[in-house]
């Protein structure tokens, strides 16, 4: 009996970590392998070269003052609507929360749908939109409201985490002193949630950069980076659509530095 305690205590066990990180790496590789290919597909001197390419500018300025606009948007309406849903006890905050996240779990062409029902040029306000000289779709207005839809959720989502991480004794404290809610919150709140709010803030920017359903469906033109890869690729070949790819994947890259530097990763 002595004997086989003994041998029971020096059998060798099942290592399930050791294994985790063998099936994990494979899903690793999986994403490394195509980015990597991507870049080893065409040489710097022919990327850079293409990069001037007058479509390739057209579609970038397009991507950056739209995807800036819609930062800009989404966080002067985000953030009160994550510091409400942070604060409120009301029970149907979970309600609003749900409409917050519905964007983030339709379909990007769904999305464009959806927005073609209400602001379409064939609708009332699409109509009258127009008329007035500022068309709703087809128009750099069309991107951003694109955008605007699909990626704002981001920045309510991790900005209402960043509220719910601030310790309410310092906001009470601030409160006993005599300050005002909006005192509080602009002192006290918000310099503490900064990075996670910096967080969300950088994510808009990221997903509007990327966003290619909604806006396909809603303003094909201005043609944003996305778009241009989408039309590179049907009319001249996937070689063509190399150069704004890559271009989109170094800005997913800073995206992710930002995200490990100055701000709050959310996913930690």
């Amino acid at each position: 009996m002595a004997a086989h305690s003994t041998r029971s205590r020096h059998a060798p066990r099942y290592d399930w970590f050791k294994t985790a990180l063998v099936l994990g790496g494979l899903l690793l590789v999986y994403y490394l392998v195509p980015v990597t290919s991507l870049f080893l597909s065409v040489p710097p001197a022919e990327v850079a070269r293409r990069m001037t390419e007058p479509t390739v500018v057209n579609a970038a300025t397009t991507s950056l003052l739209s995807a800036s606009v819609t930062t800009v948007v989404a966080t002067g309406l985000g953030l009160p609507l994550a510091y409400w849903l942070a604060r409120a006890t009301t029970p149907w905050k979970n309600a609003v929360l749900a409409a917050v996240v519905l964007p983030l779990v339709l379909p990007p062409t769904v999305g464009g749908v959806v927005l073609l029902t209400v602001i379409g040029p064939n609708t009332l306000v699409g109509s009258a939109a127009a008329a007035a000289g500022v068309p709703l779709s087809r128009s750099l207005v069309g991107v951003v409201l694109a955008q605007l839809f699909v990626a704002s959720p981001f920045v309510v989502i991790t900005a209402k985490a960043a509220f719910e991480g601030v310790d309410r004794t310092l906001e009470h404290a601030s409160r006993s002193l005599g300050k005002s809610r909006w005192e509080t919150a602009r002192r006290v709140t918000l310099p503490l949630a900064g990075p996670g709010i910096l967080a969300g803030v950088t994510l808009v920017f990221a997903r509007a950069m990327g966003e290619f359903g909604a806006t396909m469906m809603l303003a094909y033109y201005p043609r944003t980076m996305p778009v241009q890869i989408w039309v590179s690729f049907i009319s001249l070949g996937l070689d063509n659509a190399y150069p704004v790819a890559i271009l989109l994947v170094l800005l997913a890259v800073g995206t992710l530095v930002v995200l490990n530097t100055v701000a709050s990763n959310p996913w930690e």
